[in-house]
C-alpha cells in the first residue's frame, strides 16, 4: 500500500496510526500543515515505549522515513575529504551519513531520548532509525538484566551494536560516555578515552570499516567541548596509528563551523608533537 501513496499521504496515515498506538495521545489534534505533522509523528515515536508495532503500520513507516532520508539528503563517504589516515571532519547531520556505523550518545538505560523533539543525538537518532532501534535496545536490554540483574544498567564506555534500520548507516554503536556534574576530573577523562577506544575495538572485533563519531558526552553530559576534541582526537589518531587501517574511515562529526576548527587545530598539533 505505502508503494502507491504520496509521501504526504504517509505522514498522515502515520500520524493517526501512532495516534491510534497511544491510549494517552489518541485524541490530540492533528495539525493541518506538513511541518506540525511531522513534528507531532516524531513527538509520537520519541515517547513510544518498546513494544510490538503492526505490520503494516512498520512498513508505512519504513516507506516514509526511506523517503525523508532522501529528501534530507543522504551524504556519502566519497564526499567527504580525507585529512590523512582515513581521518576526515564533517560539519553536519550524522542521521544522513551513509558511513557503515555511526555512534550514538546514549544514556544507561540505552532506550533512546523520550523528551519529545529534544535535539541531543540519541533523540535524533531514534527518530530517523525508526521504531525498531528502540526494540533492538530493549531486546538487548532484557538479556543483559536476565544476565546481570533487573536493575542493570549499561556502563560508562560499554558499548552497544545494533542496525541501523531507515537510517543511511548501516550500524548504530550506542555508548555511555561520562557525566561531568561539577569539575572535570581524570577520571572522567580516562573514561571518555575509553568510550573511543572501545567504539574502535567494537569496529574491528565486527569487521566495520568506517565510523562517525558524534562529540561523545559533549552534550548534556557536560564535558567540556575543547577538552572533549582534545581527548578524541589524540585517543582515536593514536589508535589509527596502532592499527593501521582498521577501521579504513573515520569521521569526526561537528554541527558548527568553530567546531570545526577546533577539531582541525587539534589533528594539526598531534601529528607536530609526533
Amino acid at each position: 500500500m505505502s508503494d502507491h501513496m504520496t509521501q504526504s499521504q504517509r505522514l498522515e496515515t502515520l500520524v493517526e496510526a501512532f495516534k491510534a498506538d497511544s491510549r494517552e495521545y489518541r485524541d490530540l489534534t492533528t495539525p493541518p500543515d506538513t511541518e506540525g505533522r511531522r513534528r507531532l509523528l516524531r513527538s509520537l515515536m520519541n515517547v513510544r515505549m518498546p513494544r510490538p508495532l503492526d505490520a503494516d503500520t512498520l512498513r508505512l513507516q519504513d516507506a516514509y522515513l526511506t523517503e525523508r532520508a532522501r529528501e534530507r539528503g543522504v551524504v556519502s563517504l566519497g564526499e567527504i575529504p580525507v585529512l590523512r589516515d582515513g581521518v576526515s571532519i564533517w560539519c553536519g547531520d550524522i542521521t544522513c551519513l551513509a558511513a557503515e556505523a555511526i555512534v550514538n550518545a546514549a544514556n544507561s538505560a540505552m532506550l533512546g531520548c523520550f523528551v519529545p523533539m529534544h535535539s541531543c543525538i540519541d533523540n535524533c537518532i531514534h527518530t530517523y532509525a525508526g521504531v525498531q532501534l528502540r526494540a533492538d535496545c530493549a531486546r538487548q536490554m532484557n538479556l543483559l538484566r536476565a544476565e546481570y540483574g533487573p536493575d542493570y544498567r549499561q556502563p560508562t564506555a560499554v558499548p552497544m551494536l545494533t542496525e541501523g534500520y531507515n537510517l543511511p548507516a548501516k550500524k548504530v554503536i550506542h555508548i555511555v560516555g561520562p557525566v561531568v556534574e561539577d569539575e572535570l576530573t581524570p577520571r572522567h577523562e580516562r573514561e571518555l578515552a575509553d568510550c573511543y577506544r572501545a567504539v574502535l575495538e567494537l569496529c574491528r572485533d565486527n569487521g566495520i570499516t568506517s565510523v562517525a563519531f558524534c562529540g561523545i558526552s559533549t552534550g548534556v553530559f557536560h564535558f567540556p567541548r575543547q577538552r572533549a576534541c582534545e581527548i578524541a582526537v589524540q585517543t582515536v589518531l593514536s589508535w589509527l596509528r596502532s592499527n593501521p587501517g582498521v577501521p579504513e574511515r573515520v569521521i569526526f562529526n561537528v554541527h558548527r563551523p568553530d567546531e570545526q576548527r577546533r577539531y582541525e587545530t587539534a589533528i594539526s598539533d598531534f601529528y607536530k608533537n609526533l
